[in-house]
């Protein structure tokens, strides 16, 4: 006899009711056993649910249940690639392809595992052979595309979108992919206009919506861009980085907050946080009883120095307390609630101060050694390995920087913490190089050591927002391609920070230009 679940879950599912059909088919599970038919559903349901854990742990028992459903194989890997089990998404869809060696989806799911490996060698073997074998396919064009960008082959990559397009002018992720890279070869009208395109064929698109929002901010256009920016939390929501929608309490969206509570999370990096602290004092002007702000451990002890907070607490904690405050924000969405525009940017500094303390040990290590009168300099060259941009933000090494060491009358400090991609770097044998990486252990140091420097240079890092923040004088090193919107296009200041200064490169992946333009400026400070 038919199992009566199989047919009830179907249809929930066909009905577009993936919560019904995992239900459904869970009780038929429970009731009567490893049915594959409900097996395969309840994985496709929870899938569609985004409850990876589930949709993994179904396709793996249909997988045992039946060795040869590559179907299995392929939704274990997607399944097990979205919990980061990445060695284990490689051998499901290497099982799957073994099963089925000429199935596109399958080249192309592979395709890009292996690209977010870093093997992209092999990944373009595979979205190529992807390709191949379904050459009208718009999203497997896409995918390629996205491969070429990412490997820096702009001109392949625009093709490769260009063809998705032909076959399917009305497939979304091509148009904002375009988007994505016109905007990165500095083409804003062209990439705004796909974006635009994207979004009028899916308006529900949170990442388009963010892209949009970047270039906007980018242009100084901050009525729209703000408001588009507030899709980021949509997918900082599926990563678990925010609380979910509709939770207790809820979301700030500008209610009154006389006599109120709130609680500030952190978000993406600590440059954001250490940036957008500053509407901290706004929120208390507006007549919250109390103000909490919840940050990453290593920024704890310096936003205690900042004006407006109630209470500064760990992260982790603010998550447990979160039910005690009336409303929850963070720190990015408060622009778009105080109205911000180019010329209401609070950019009053400083608002984050270094501990009289810490300065004062600090400022030993400075004076060490040192020729009487020099101008103390820190150096950052290398930003966080794990940001999406890395590549071109950071330096390639210390040895960039060489233009500086001919300034004669400047002391040189290391501020660059090493990692395992960008180990201790002995100074230049004929540039005495103090690393006082050694003695930052959180950014309270930091500060308290920024505060005895005369100048910090730096790439694109959380080290220059802090030195913004504490009022210190800072030049920043920006790429050509895909500076940060915050910098906005075109200036050599910044309207965030009054004492920052940017250097932007003038050509792709060319920093000769700029650190000789640093030298020159660092030779007229010294001198005046």
């Amino acid at each position: 006899m038919d199992n009566p679940f199989v047919a009830q879950a179907e249809l929930a599912l066909l009905a577009d009711n993936p919560r019904d059909a995992l239900r459904i088919a869970r009780m038929g599970l429970s009731l009567g056993g490893d049915e594959p038919a409900l097996l395969e559903i309840a994985a496709e349901s929870a899938s569609q649910l985004d409850q990876d854990t589930d949709a993994a742990h179904y396709w793996q028992r249909l997988g045992e249940l039946l060795p040869d459903h590559a179907q299995a194989c392929n939704g274990l890997g997607i399944a097990l690639q979205r919990l980061g089990a990445i060695d284990e998404a490689e051998a499901a869809w290497r099982r799957a392809l073994a099963l089925l060696p000429d199935d596109a989806n399958l080249h192309t799911n592979l395709g890009l595992l292996l690209e977010e490996r870093g093997a992209l060698a092999e990944a373009e073997q595979h979205q190529r052979r992807a390709v191949a074998l379904a050459p009208d396919s718009a999203p497997i064009l896409t995918n390629l595309g996205d491969l070429l960008a990412h490997d820096d082959r702009p001109a392949e990559a625009l093709a490769s979108y260009r063809a998705a397009l032909v076959h399917d002018a009305g497939f979304p992720t091509a148009h904002c992919n375009l988007g994505v890279l016109l905007a990165d070869l500095g083409d804003a009208g062209a990439a705004e206009a796909a974006f635009r395109q994207a979004l009028a064929l899916r308006p529900d698109f949170p990442q388009c919506r963010v892209n949009l929002a970047q270039l906007l901010l980018r242009q100084g256009r901050f009525d729209e861009g703000w408001a588009l920016h507030e899709s980021r939390l949509a997918l900082a929501w599926r990563r678990g980085e925010v609380p979910a929608p509709h939770t207790t309490p809820p979301q700030w969206q500008g209610e009154s907050l006389r006599g109120r509570s709130i609680i500030v999370l952190p978000e993406q990096g600590h440059g954001d946080d250490i940036q957008f602290c500053r509407y901290v004092p706004w929120l208390k002007s507006l007549g919250a009883a109390r103000v909490t702000l919840a940050c990453r451990p290593g920024l704890t002890t310096l936003m205690q120095t900042l004006a407006g907070a109630d209470q500064v607490i760990d992260a982790d904690e603010g998550q447990a307390q979160l039910p005690q405050h009336d409303y929850w924000t963070v720190a990015l969405s408060l622009p778009l609630r105080a109205g911000t525009t180019r010329d209401s940017i609070p950019a009053t500094v400083p608002y984050l101060h270094p501990d009289p303390a810490r300065q004062r040990r600090l400022q030993a290590l400075l004076e060490a050694d040192g020729v009487p009168g020099a101008l103390r300099v820190g150096l950052v060259w290398r930003g966080n390995p794990g940001h999406a941009n890395d590549r071109a933000r950071s330096l390639p090494g210390l040895a960039s920087l060489a233009p500086l060491w001919a300034v004669a009358g400047v002391r040189f400090f290391s501020l660059q913490k090493p990692s395992s991609a960008s180990p201790a770097t002995p100074p230049p044998p004929d540039q005495p190089l103090v690393d006082l990486a050694p003695q930052l252990g959180d950014f309270a140091d930091t500060a308290a050591l920024l505060a005895g420097l005369d100048l910090v240079i730096s790439v694109d890092t959380a080290v220059a927002h802090l030195a913004g923040a504490l009022g210190r004088p800072c030049w920043v090193l920006l790429p050509a391609r895909k500076a940060d919107w915050r910098w906005l296009e075109g200036r050599t200041d910044s309207p965030w920070y009054p004492d920052l200064r940017l250097f932007r490169q003038a050509g792709h992946d060319d920093w000769s230009a700029v650190v000789a333009s640093v030298a020159k400026a660092l030779e007229e400070l010294r001198t005046t």
